[in-house]
């Protein structure tokens, strides 16, 4: 990330910012966020008619109400400046390990708590809703558990053995590079593994997994299960398949987690892993750019609200 990068107007015009998010969020014109009106004959923008109107204020004359492109927004309420949500939300996909909340804070000049928040708006904003299945008949579906603990073994809260980390499931489509997280409280067990499996993965796939007991069962109910024999140190097997994308996907995750974060809450790590799922999704490797990425994830700010105490 360049200084160059940080000269274009939306990262210090408050005006700039509010017009770039505007094109974001109403790409062919603004919607009331209260009734859902989008017809521009029945909305004005009332800037500037008085001293008391906040900047980018609209009517609306369906329903009488007054908005702004924040309303009904995780930036909502937010006292903090356009700018510099644009600017944290650069930071946050443009390094596919993240960064911190403390960088965020001293590039910002905001509190580390107003950064830490407003890195979990942010998060909230990069949550896509899985809708159709992954997959289908020709695709393969590679599987994967890991876990996630504190692992530096001066802490305090240093655990050891799986049972004491957090499980975590992910899946990633071999042809269209998707990647989908779950974070498995408690433990992780065949049962879990299933659900997670049957509800986001076409039946007429390929799933592709290692021999773990977990999928043994499952594996059944799909398309055709091809497994490798990781102990014996057999990364593809004799059909081709390879379970590679998704150990990198965890590799990249753990680095991340590692050198940028250092420790996460088990409360906060399905957020942490909507972040990197989010720009492994949209990764430079698929041809979408930084900037690309950072108006992609303030694509979802719509109809999400996030308060401080849920964070804790």
């Amino acid at each position: 990330m360049t200084k160059a990068v940080f000269q274009n107007p939306m990262f210090h015009d408050e005006d700039k910012a509010r017009e770039a998010l505007e094109a974001v969020r109403w790409p062919d014109g603004a919607i009331c966020p209260h009734c859902g009106n989008s017809d521009q004959d029945k909305l004005a923008k009332i800037e500037g008619q008085k001293k008391s109107h906040r900047p980018g204020l609209y009517y609306c004359n369906e329903c009488k109400g007054q908005f702004t492109v924040t309303v009904g927004t995780v930036f909502e309420r937010s006292k903090v400046p356009l700018t510099k949500w644009w600017m944290a939300a650069h930071m946050m996909n443009s390094n596919k390990n993240g960064v911190s909340a403390h960088e965020i804070h001293r590039a910002l000049g905001v509190t580390y708590k107003t950064a830490w928040f407003m890195m979990h708006r942010l998060r909230e904003a990069m949550v896509v809703s899985s809708g159709t299945p992954m997959g289908g008949s020709g695709s393969a579906i590679q599987a994967d558990e890991t876990y996630w603990g504190n692992t530096s073994k001066r802490s305090k809260s240093y655990r050891k053995g799986l049972k004491r980390k957090a499980a975590i499931v992910a899946l990633v489509d071999a042809e269209t590079g998707e990647a989908r997280t779950f974070h498995v409280r408690h433990g992780v067990s065949a049962s879990e593994v299933r659900e997670i499996l049957v509800t986001n993965v076409d039946r007429k796939s390929t799933l592709v997994t290692d021999e773990s007991r977990l999928y043994t069962i499952t594996g059944g109910e799909f398309g055709d299960h091809q497994t490798m024999n990781h102990s014996g140190r057999e990364y593809v097997n004799a059909a081709g398949f390879t379970t590679n994308n998704v150990e990198n996907f965890f590799g990249v995750f753990k680095r991340g987690m590692r050198g940028t974060y250092t420790f996460c809450g088990e409360q906060h790590l399905q957020r942490y892993l909507t972040e990197f799922q989010f720009r492994y999704n949209n990764r430079s490797g698929l041809g979408i750019s930084d900037g690309e990425r950072t108006a992609k994830a303030l694509k979802g700010i719509e109809g999400k609200r996030l308060t401080y105490r849920p964070t804790n």
